[in-house]
């Protein structure tokens, strides 16, 4: 599986309780521009409403054999969620939120989206996250 771009803010800003695999609705050139690693999730989320989900503010960037005259890299795209999906997304419990973690390519070979339903970390939160994985470095460098 090869993964485009990963969100690794995402992971450590936020407590991630489960993930969802998702779809995603590109045109040829948007294709080839991500096949390409043209592709950034920084800043970027996910809502979802009763018609589907939908990903805002990720930037795939113009291919550049593509005439793009008219082309918005940050435009919202679909996301491809079951029904049952959506509704566990809708359902969700207050103060999660849906992020987008990382684009990778699908086993038929079609761009798929990883979606977290995940909680903000607080400032101690954080520092927390940090000290357990510097320990678990440690651990690692001894044996």
């Amino acid at each position: 599986m090869k993964i485009f771009a990963d969100n690794k803010r995402a992971r450590f800003d936020y407590d991630i309780k489960e993930n969802f695999s998702a779809g995603l609705v590109l045109s040829g050139a948007e294709v080839k521009s991500v096949k390409s690693g043209n592709v950034s999730l920084t800043g970027s989320y996910v809502t979802v409403s009763a018609r589907g989900a939908q990903l805002i503010n990720c930037h795939i960037g113009p291919y550049k054999y593509a005439p793009n005259e008219k082309y918005l890299p940050t435009q919202t795209r679909q996301l491809l969620l079951n029904k049952s999906e959506i509704n566990k997304l809708l359902g969700k419990e207050k103060g999660l939120v849906i992020i987008p973690l990382d684009i990778f390519l699908g086993n038929r070979g079609l761009i798929k989206i990883r979606i977290g339903l995940g909680k903000a970390r607080k400032k101690s939160d954080k520092r927390e996250y940090i000290k357990k994985r510097e320990a678990l470095k440690e651990i690692r460098g001894s044996v």
